[in-house]
């Protein structure tokens, strides 16, 4: 093999390499790709849908060990977060954030307290007209309860069918994987065709 192949060898191998280390280094700290696998979220998001999540928003941190090297900004009521599933760390959950660390949370038959005051909830949605009590399950009563340092509470959208904060507590700030805010590519799998109408969204 001739020096000028070689080289051309070479140099090829290190542009790969040099594309492999971005493409890992956006991926742990900048940007990810995830896939909305139910309907917990609903409508905001579909099953189907495949969005972008900002991982840089709320600070670098330190991969595995999940320790924030540069904190950035804090996490806010409103926000759509992809976490650690608490109750089953090899999953990611996705769920709005309802409540911050030092909230008061209160549910009474499908409403929403924050600190003694009625949620604005604009974006839940809410299918049966069941009301279970407090003894019965948390899903329409709930608290009240303090959202502890260091955590938030999430709800999924659909109100009436998400497994949540109401069911198994709060999520550590820690173990937000980042701030969900676009859908970059959506399929209907009952329909088995693209939602053009919904690629290039913003999410709120």
């Amino acid at each position: 093999m001739g020096k000028e192949k070689k080289n051309i060898i070479k140099e090829y191998a290190l542009t790969f390499f040099i594309a492999l280390l971005i493409a890992l280094f956006v991926r742990t700290f900048v940007v990810q790709a995830f896939k909305i696998p139910s309907g917990s979220m609903e409508e905001t998001l579909l099953v189907g849908d495949h969005i972008l999540v900002n991982k840089f928003i709320y600070g670098v941190k330190v991969p595995y060990f999940r320790n924030t090297l540069i904190p950035v900004s804090d996490p806010q009521r409103g926000d759509i977060v992809v976490f650690i599933y608490p109750e089953d760390r090899r999953k990611d959950f996705i769920k709005r954030i309802i409540a911050v660390e030092g909230d008061r949370v209160e549910i009474r038959d499908k409403k929403i307290y924050i600190n003694g005051k009625l949620y604005q909830d604009n974006v839940g949605i809410y299918r049966d007209e069941v009301i279970y009590p407090r003894s019965v399950q948390p899903r329409d009563n709930y608290g009240p309860v303090k959202v502890p340092e260091g955590y938030v509470f999430t709800m999924g959208d659909n109100r009436d069918h998400s497994l949540d904060s109401r069911f198994w507590g709060f999520v550590s700030v820690d173990d937000i994987l980042g701030k969900a805010f676009l859908i970059y590519w959506s399929w209907d799998p009952d329909e088995h065709r693209v939602r053009w109408n919904r690629i290039g969204k913003i999410l709120k």
